[in-house]
């Protein structure tokens, strides 16, 4: 707590007079140009690694980068995460939907634990780390997750789960068949900072270098 006032107490003497200008028109409008699905961890900071300055991303996180499946009736009550893509699908109608795991994820690693004892220290965390459930049987992705930590590798998959998950919501999968949306799954390696992306036609995630990026632009 301490280093956070420090540094409002920097942000107010150092960078606040030269940034009103900026927040004063942000105030005015919220058009993100896409949503990111990231994990909670205080070590994943999708501004930083991303560049991107206030107003260019909804961030959503989360323990696990998870998403729900998508459910109807008296489960919606229960579905902040559905209500975010929502907000950022039809409402702020923002063209491209990622969602980011990471390595060393706490949440990867406590769903390799057996579900007894971590249902009995963290009964909710057990029952959230459900929706990440399915990551665990690797047979069933198809894709090349080897050379990693099994805590990394099923950090890799679960990504490609939440991406099958935000398919389940109808008005998701109608954006993205009517060219109207983008889904992508993204990787962070703490270690390095790098980010991988899933690249379909390699069947696994590839470094997002300037050549990747290169490509992807065009």
């Amino acid at each position: 707590m301490k280093k956070l006032l420090q540094g409002i107490a920097a942000f107010r003497a150092q960078r606040r007079p030269e940034q009103v200008a900026f927040f004063a028109e942000a105030a005015l409008k919220h058009a993100p140009d896409a949503m990111m699905i990231a994990c909670g961890d205080s070590r994943v900071v999708p501004n930083v690694f991303a560049s991107a300055d206030p107003g260019d991303l909804f961030v959503l996180r989360n323990v696990g980068n998870l998403v729900p499946p998508h459910q109807e009736g008296e489960a919606l009550s229960d579905s902040q995460v559905g209500a975010a893509i929502e907000q950022a699908v039809l409402r702020l109608k923002v063209r491209d939907v990622i969602v980011c795991g990471h390595s060393s994820c706490g949440a990867m690693a406590g769903l390799l634990e057996s579900p007894e004892r971590l249902g009995a220290e963290a009964p909710h965390l057990c029952d959230w780390l459900n929706h990440a459930r399915p990551a665990l049987e690797a047979g069933s992705f198809a894709g090349d997750f080897s050379g990693l930590p099994p805590h990394d590798a099923l950090s890799q998959r679960n990504v490609l789960l939440q991406l099958k998950h935000l398919m389940s919501y109808p008005f998701v999968a109608a954006a993205v068949a009517g060219g109207r949306l983008r889904l992508h799954g993204w990787w962070f390696d703490i270690a390095t900072a790098d980010v991988f992306a899933w690249r379909e036609a390699q069947g696994r995630f590839c470094l997002l270098d300037e050549a990747l990026i290169a490509e992807l632009l065009s």
